[in-house]
């Protein structure tokens, strides 16, 4: 019978990681507490340059070169056009702006690092649900996914000013229509991705390293609720990241298993 050997724990959560993760929330007390230092809007983009990089990577190692650009310029477009068609229309989300806080904005509607935040969050939670079954599946589950995602991401960019709803909302200053939004956006990107992606998501193992960047995101913003007082969202991202560290391990064993009687997968390749 294969074991797994005793490395398993440390490939599945690299010491870096761990690391990512526990400067991430920390930094969460910072953004909270120190929202007007000079310069943030700008440092803001090697920041999120940094926390985005994994995913991108990973991305590319799973789809190849050539598909993995693809992916990542198709989403990132398709966020631009539908947050500025949002931010101009109030649809489908209902009716906001960006802050300053988010540095400068395209045409006065979105802000020019947009795909650097949101493409990981897509690429994570496809990464979360793909493996097994069918592709509709798979797309259905990863917009339910994004979906619970802005149930944290929401209320704590609202705290610190990254986005506005002047007609506030029930959840934490955000309507509800938001959510709406949300599932319908996190439908079309999911299945971006999966198509895109087709039998490299499900032919062969999936990288671990397509998680890192949401759970660190996940990470950032757990401190950010909880030194913000976000009770419901600090809850939900807590419990989101149990599911992405767990996936994540899952995801890294798998890659140890003996793909055939006389070897073994290589686990560091496949991060």
């Amino acid at each position: 019978m294969d074991t797994v050997p005793k490395t398993t724990t440390i490939r599945s959560f690299p010491r870096l990681l761990t690391a990512s993760c526990a400067f991430l929330f920390i930094s969460g007390y910072f953004v909270v507490r120190f929202p007007d230092v000079g310069g943030a809007s700008y440092a803001s983009y090697g920041f999120n340059l940094l926390i985005a990089l994994p995913a991108f990577i990973a991305l590319v190692r799973q789809f190849g070169a050539a598909r993995g650009a693809v992916t990542l310029v198709a989403v990132s477009v398709f966020g631009y056009l539908i947050e500025g068609f949002g931010v101009a229309t109030g649809v489908p989300y209902g009716e906001f702006h960006y802050g300053d806080a988010m540095g400068p904005t395209i045409l006065d509607l979105v802000p020019y690092l947009l795909p650097l935040s949101y493409v990981p969050l897509v690429i994570g939670a496809v990464a979360t649900v793909s493996g097994t079954g069918t592709a509709l599946r798979r797309i259905v589950l990863g917009g339910l996914l994004l979906v619970v995602i802005d149930g944290v991401l929401d209320p704590g960019a609202v705290a610190l000013g990254f986005w506005i709803w002047p007609g506030g909302g029930p959840y934490y200053g955000v309507p509800l229509s938001n959510y709406g939004g949300w599932l319908i956006s996190g439908l079309i990107a999911s299945a971006l991705v999966t198509l895109i992606g087709g039998r490299r998501l499900t032919d062969q193992p999936l990288r671990p390293g397509l998680l890192d960047s949401l759970l660190v995101s996940m990470f950032l913003w757990l401190g950010v609720c909880i030194f913000s007082g976000l009770v419901f969202p600090a809850v939900l991202a807590a419990g989101l990241i149990v599911l992405l560290v767990r996936r994540r391990i899952q995801l890294a064993r798998t890659a140890l298993v003996p793909s055939n009687p006389g070897g073994s997968l290589d686990a560091a390749a496949r991060r």
